[in-house]
This record gives structure tokens, sequence and C-alpha cells, in this order.
């Protein structure tokens, strides 16, 4: 999947749209190594989107679980 940017987007405002989670942003930049060093996107940058591994529930607090 793929994520196109908006105009401001940051790593952990994407992560929690996309994942519910902030804390998944380390996933995002390790798909999108090129734009590593970007703070604060302009818009229409094209990001992979990888997906969740099948283990991240069990990490999860009880409450965050699905």
């Amino acid at each position: 999947m793929i994520y196109r940017t908006v105009q401001g987007d940051m790593w952990d405002g994407i992560a929690f749209k996309l994942y519910g989670d902030a804390q998944f942003m380390a996933l995002l930049l390790n798909a999108n190594p090129a734009h590593a060093p970007v703070s604060v996107f302009s818009s229409n940058i094209v990001l992979n989107v990888p997906e969740l591994p099948a283990d991240t529930s069990s990490s999860l607090p009880p409450w965050r679980r699905g």
C-alpha cells in the first residue's frame, strides 16, 4: 500500500492515521529510508506503507488490542 502525504504531515501523525498509533512510525521510516531525514512533509510525497507484523497485537496493552 502507499500513502500520499498532505502538506504538514509528520511521521508520527502518518503512523497514527494509518495504524492508529504513533509508535509505528519506525515501521514507516524503515520502509522509506530515502525520506527518513524529512521532519515535515510537503504534499504529494508517495510513501510505502508496510503491513503491521502479525504479532503486534500481543505487544499492545490490553485496552489497545482489537
